[in-house]
């Protein structure tokens, strides 16, 4: 750059002061030309970068490929790119896609020309193989990033400048391969203490990619043909059916070559998701839907969608972001829908100027085309760079997933929650992933599900979490006593003791919570020694004789639960105890009474809640208590505090309506297409007299409105259909006969139901107010068009220009809404 301001500096004064001005200008060019070409020259000469990623011949792959070339451009990254595309002869017959990217053709395997499965993941191994076998490229490349073509670039990916190294590529965290931590890792890779959980975004040298590429073919074919370990608890596949076999084929692969990787999961995020404060990603991955407000996208709703060949046609248009700003009040979810809105309207900019470029007509004026060509948009999407924030990796050799943040390492956290095999616990399940995977926790999550061998041959929802099987103990095996309670300390026992856990620090969460943020030990000082939980004052029996009968040490007894946040080591030592000291006051029958418990009931039912207190007062475990980490809906928020948990375990309600999970006890809400919970009031008609109420209804409505968005992506991710008449005719007559008259309560929706005949009013009245507002507007033109005429020209391009201080050229105000918030 000095070089460049000198050149032109030189130019300026010349042309000024001597006659051979421009003789000598254009020699200066020359000059600087040559310089800038020797200065690039030598730049690829150190760093030459390619990057590669894999499609079949369908118009679903196409649309990807016009949005990942586009951002690929306007990220200004590095290099070439090529485009693997894997055909089989028939399809390219019918194929009219060549000309989207720099292509090289790889024989299609989505069929195994051996074993007939059809897997077309494989693909990309394969692409990658014939990539280093065949193409001129591989022969001149020092470096290759390797990405998914359900991705948007945000800003130049610099290998080097992300940390790679040769024998140590950059990758981004795939925590739910919890393959590499069980049997499955031991059976497919002689190193499997090498295994990374990684995937998405790859960075590594071409050498590295040479030794790896046909192990990772060779891998995931081997992983694919092992389906006895296909399941949902081996693989962490939610779908169990070895989907995803080529990421653990790369994971084997790497392993197998010692490859070991610089972890980064700031680098990469799924639109939907909620970044970590202070961090840029600079790739947006698509692969899951997400949502803004009433808009939503998921690229498996344009399956076969040839939108690319489409003149015009756009994917939905998202809200502005005015809207956005006005839509969300805490910044760093409100940061995450920019993101949202951002891919989306990335993906259409990319087809709009793909359509111009195939010879398409201009597209008649718009609102949103004219946003997408706007200074404000350009400004939003303008390429991101990695600041020093983005570069805190983690270390290879020590295998941690938490990262460096200020000079210090974090520890690893791996949650869990205790379920069982039923259709209550399944759609609080589903509730509770949806909420994990928005919150931003880290580390990885167990469901640890309680059955009997009966239950589990009936059972469907083995998909809806990573799972841990645990023998269920709801009827005790040597009292008989019908307790299902104690399956929360017999599943955690149980689990440590039959799992491989490489987390430092364990959080126990139940499965009727949301999580709203994270929670971390070193937030709330958790420590070895120290376990962090929340307060249950309603666990008198810490206080009076209960306590003295269960405890050697009643003064070390803490009213707490809910929320553990616990040292592995504590954990070890403590779970056996937990689970015979809930035994031991389950058997303890004579002391029940609410005097002794403060259980209303008076039946025992919170005797694992004292087996817990009681087990960890016989280690000396005292906890810090911490009342700001979970709260009721229902209960009066403490002013000021973001809770990071919501525990719906008690009936709440907002005005007439009211929601208690009870009555959904043998309702099945998850197997059932398109039906949800009673939608809860607007936000917009609460009474704001009273900011106390106010607030607390508030909470209640996001805790409701959470389940039900949970249980709208779960049905679309099960491909459900559109509901019909037939459909709509099946639900009501279960809404009749399965479920209790309660108002508010007692109903099961369909996803975007509505009442017809308030509907067609509105639109009446829509309709008559926008035909009066237009006689108004008219009226007034008429009566001001004498006095607009006697106005002079100059008067009127003197409005015109103070107009166009407040607007862009496109009628867009200039407001700067920007992406950190």
């Amino acid at each position: 750059m000095t070089f460049l301001y000198q050149a032109k500096t030189i130019c300026k004064f010349t042309l000024k002061t001597n006659p051979m001005g421009k003789f000598l200008v254009l020699m200066v060019l020359v000059g600087f030309s040559i310089g800038m070409l020797r200065v690039e020259a030598s730049q690829e000469a150190s760093w030459r970068i390619h990057t590669l990623f894999s499609v079949e011949c369908q118009d679903y792959f196409d649309w990807q490929t016009v949005g990942l070339v586009h951002s690929f451009k306007k990220a200004g990254q590095p290099g070439p790119i090529t485009r693997l595309l894997s055909c089989t002869e028939e399809e390219k017959k019918r194929y009219q896609g060549m000309d989207l990217a720099p292509t090289l053709e790889v024989p299609s395997m989505s069929i195994h020309p051996k074993t007939g499965d059809w897997y077309p993941a494989i693909n990309k191994p394969a692409g990658i193989v014939h990539w280093l076998e065949h193409s001129k490229d591989a022969e001149n490349v020092d470096w290759v990033v390797i990405l998914d073509a359900d991705m948007i670039i945000r800003g130049p990916i610099i290998p080097w400048e992300l940390g790679a190294e040769k024998g140590k590529p950059v990758a981004a965290y795939y925590g739910y391969l919890v393959g590499c931590d069980n049997i499955l890792a031991q059976l497919h890779t002689k190193k499997p203490e090498l295994c990374d959980k990684v995937g998405g975004l790859l960075a590594m040298h071409i050498d590295d990619l040479r030794a790896l590429a046909p192990m990772w073919l060779s891998k995931t074919e081997e992983v694919r043909e092992d389906r006895a370990h296909w399941a949902t608890n081996i693989t962490g596949d939610i779908y169990g059916k070895g989907w995803i076999s080529e990421m653990y084929g790369y994971s084997f692969g790497a392993a197998e070559v010692g490859l070991r990787h610089k972890i980064n999961d700031d680098l990469m995020i799924y639109p939907g998701y909620i970044p970590r404060v202070g961090v840029e990603p600079i790739l947006f991955h698509y692969g899951l839907p997400f949502t803004v407000g009433n808009w939503s996208f998921s690229k498996l709703d344009h399956h076969e969608d040839g939108i690319v060949y489409d003149c015009g046609r756009l994917f939905p248009e998202p809200p502005y972001p005015r809207e956005v700003q006005l839509m969300e009040p805490d910044p760093n979810k409100r940061r995450a829908l920019f993101f949202n809105i951002e891919c989306i309207n990335s993906l259409n900019e990319g087809l709009l100027l793909h359509h111009a470029k195939s010879g398409c007509s201009k597209p008649k004026w718009s609102k949103y085309l004219s946003f997408l060509k706007s200074k404000t948009f350009a400004k939003l999407t303008q390429p991101k760079y990695l600041t020093h924030d983005n570069m805190q990796h983690e270390k290879a050799e020590a295998h941690p997933q938490a990262l460096e943040e200020s000079g210090r390492t974090y520890p690893k956290i791996h949650t869990v929650f205790s379920t069982e095999c039923s259709t209550y616990f399944d759609w609080q399940t589903v509730g509770f992933m949806h909420s994990f995977n928005l919150s931003g926790q880290p580390g990885n999550v167990t469901r640890l599900l309680s059955c009997t061998e009966e239950d589990l041959k009936r059972y469907t929802g083995h998909d809806l979490a990573p799972t841990h099987y645990v023998p269920s103990m709801s009827r005790h095996p040597l009292t008989g006593d019908w307790y299902p309670a104690i399956n929360k300390p017999a599943a955690v026992l149980h689990w440590l003791n039959h799992a491989k856990i490489d987390a430092e620090f364990i959080v126990v969460l139940d499965a009727d919570m949301i999580m709203r943020a994270p929670i971390t030990p070193w937030e709330f000082k958790a420590a070895r020694g120290r376990p962090v939980s929340t307060p249950y004052d309603y666990l008198i029996g810490c206080d009076n004789e209960f306590a003295k009968l269960h405890t050697r040490n009643p003064n070390a007894c803490d009213k707490v639960g809910g929320v553990i946040i616990m040292h592995i080591d504590d954990l070890r030592k403590f779970a056996l105890l937990w689970l015979h000291k809930t035994e031991e006051v389950r058997a303890d029958k004579a002391h029940y009474g609410k005097n002794f418990t403060g259980d209303i009931y008076e039946a025992g039912w919170i005797s694992e809640m004292y087996g817990y207190s009681f087990g960890a007062a016989e280690l000396n475990l005292r906890h810090l208590i911490n009342s700001k980490i979970l709260i009721y809906p229902g209960y009066v928020p403490e002013p000021g505090v973001k809770y990071r948990v919501f525990h719906y375990g008690l009936q709440f309600t907002v005005g007439n309506w009211s929601f208690d999970k009870a009555n959904w006890r043998n309702v099945d809400l998850v197997n059932k297409c398109w039906v949800k919970f009673p939608d809860p009031p607007d936000p917009a008609s609460l009474d704001s007299t009273d900011e106390n109420i106010l607030q607390r209804d508030l909470l209640s409505i996001e805790c409701a409105r959470t389940l039900n968005e949970a249980l709208r992506l779960h049905h679309h991710r099960r491909n459900c259909s559109i509901p019909s008449a037939k459909t709509t005719t099946k639900l009501e007559t279960l809404k009749e006969t399965t479920l209790p008259r309660k108002v508010g309560t007692g109903r099961l929706e369909e996803v975007g139901s509505s009442r017809v005949p308030s509907f067609r009013v509105w639109m009446v009245a829509l309709w008559a107010f926008s035909v009066l507002g237009f006689l108004a507007v008219l009226t007034l033109v008429l009566s001001g068009r004498k006095g607009e005429w006697t106005r002079s020209k100059g008067n009127r391009n003197k409005r015109r220009a103070s107009y166009s201080g407040f607007f862009d050229a496109n009628g867009h105000d200039r407001h700067n809404f920007s992406l950190k918030s």
